[in-house]
This record gives structure tokens, sequence and C-alpha cells, in this order.
């Protein structure tokens, strides 16, 4: 089971309250083994996900463990992919041998967590005074919607780190507004310039005809053509072409480090492991830009881009 915020609490999983009695929660996962058992026709993933639950829930110790913001592992919902990407991006610094960042403008992840808050508050009860608003057992308990908040800035924060690990030659717009919706990320770098978004939906996902599925996407939810709309929108605002777009996932999420949309490096899943190869080398298919190309592109960014 995903640590994510995003992810399906055990109790959403097993479809009842947390407050629910022992005697219900256990009706509840012999109802769902019973329906979800491959033998009986069901989903192996979801009769592998109710079992997950359970573990996770069904015996008083490990039901309180969960209910305190811990789990079997000992992370946290709120941190462990924080923590897991700071140590990622110091390995990369380190391979890289340079201690020098990219250029980073703006603040990534910094409207999702101001939303988080917002929400959590008015959430908890207006006037309600939250010693700690990341509090992991407190996170737990939130609808999935503000829980997907935090998660939301986690992503973003973890990207800006990958990219600011490439060094130098990079620069990084975060959180650029657009009149068709915010843009993640903008990167500029030797391969080209990059139209990014960063989620994590807590769940897995699939492509379906060039666009992403899973069980954390809301209904009618189109995150590629959302990335594509806000790209060209930018695009035509500073006169820039963009040489590829690119939605950032955990690695969990897809079973592929990459996984092309449509043409060959026209657009891209990526794990977020794999980013920093891929805005090395890009998505293939595309020349990489002169140096002049490169300050031309800068300029136009600089003197065109506005931030949500």
């Amino acid at each position: 089971m995903s640590t994510s915020p995003a992810a399906s609490t055990p109790y959403e999983v097993l479809g009842v309250s947390p407050d629910a009695s022992d005697k219900e929660l256990r009706q509840a996962y012999r109802r769902l083994l019973r329906q979800t058992h491959p033998d009986t026709g069901g989903d192996p993933a979801r009769f592998h996900a109710v079992q997950e639950a359970w573990a996770r829930v069904g015996e008083a110790d490990a039901r309180r463990q969960w209910d305190a913001g811990k789990s079997s592992t000992g992370h946290s919902p709120s941190g462990s992919s924080s923590t897991s990407n700071a140590k990622g991006a110091k390995a990369r610094d380190a391979a890289s041998g340079s201690s020098v960042k990219a250029r980073s403008y703006g603040h990534p992840g910094g409207v999702a967590r101001e939303r988080f808050l917002v929400l959590m508050r008015e959430w908890s009860g207006r006037g309600a005074s939250l010693e700690d608003p990341y509090d992991p057992s407190l996170v737990r308990t939130a609808p999935r919607e503000i829980r997907h908040l935090l998660a939301d800035a986690l992503a973003e924060e973890a990207t800006a780190r990958a990219v600011s690990s490439l060094g130098i030659g990079y620069t990084i717009w975060n959180n650029v507004a657009t009149d068709r919706g915010k843009l993640d990320h903008v990167v500029l770098g030797p391969a080209g310039l990059f139209a990014i978004m960063s989620e994590d939906w807590g769940s897995e996902l699939r492509l379906v005809r060039g666009e992403l599925k899973g069980d954390g996407i809301r209904v009618g939810e189109q995150p590629v053509k959302a990335l594509t709309r806000s790209a060209k929108a930018l695009g035509r605002s500073v006169r820039v072409r963009f040489t590829s777009r690119i939605i950032v996932v955990p690695d969990e999420a897809i079973d592929e480090s990459v996984m092309n949309i449509g043409k060959p490096g026209d657009a891209a899943i990526v794990q977020l492991s794999a980013l920093p190869r891929v805005l090395r080398d890009g998505l293939g298919g595309g020349q990489r830009l002169s140096i002049e190309d490169v300050f031309d592109v800068r300029t136009r960014l600089q003197n065109g881009i506005q931030f949500v």
C-alpha cells in the first residue's frame, strides 16, 4: 500500500469509517475478500489491496499504530516522500560531482501547500488552532481531496530538487501562471525546453488512448490534455516552443521508467528517479539547443513568465 498522502487509507479500501467497531471492520474485510477473490472472478489488485488494508488496521496493535500516524514500517504519510526524495537528491548531487545548483525561480509546491493548509483548517473547524497540520495522525483522517494537495506539494518539491541537482546549465521556473491553468514547472537546458507537471495520485497509473487513468484520478480529469493546454498557452504568450511535455510521477506509479505518449520526443510519463536522465538526454527525436538558443529562450521566459 502506498504511503502517499493521496493514497486510499485502509479504512477507505475496506469501505468503513475510521471509528468503525472491530466487528464492523472484520465484517467488511470478509465481505470484500469474497467479492474480490480471483477464484470467484474478483480483481486480483483489489484483493491484494484489501489484504494490505487489513494488515494495517485489522489487529488492535496495528490499528493503534496506524491511527497514531505510524505504519508497520515506521514511515509517516506526510513525511516519507519528502525524506526519501531528499536522500535521492543528495545521491544525485554526489554522483554529478557538482554542488552548483540549477537556477530556480518561483516556489515549488507553494500553491498546493497553501491550499492544503487553508482546507485543513476549514475541515478541522473554523477558528480551530492546529498545532501541527502535518501531523500524520491528523492527515490520515482528512478527506482524500485535502491529502492529495499535500501529495502534490511533495511531488513538486521533489521535482525541483531533481532538476536542481543537474547543475548551472539548467533553469527551472516553478508554479508558472498561464491563461489555461498553472504549469508546475518549466525547465530549460541543453536538451530543450520542457513543460512539466508533477503529480502523485497515490495509485498505480496506466495509459488509455493517450490519457492517464488510475484509481486516484477523478472521473473527467485529463492530466495529459491539461498539461498540453497550459504549455501551448505559455508558448504563445512568450513566443517559445516546448521540446517535450512531461508528467512526473512516483516510481511505484508506473512499471516503466518512461512511458511515451504520441510521437517520439513529444510527451511522456516519467518516473521521478528517471527525470534527471530524461532532462539531460531528452526524450529522443529532437535536436539539442545551441548555447545561443538557450540564452534566447531563457531571456524570453525571464521577461514573460508570471508566477501563480
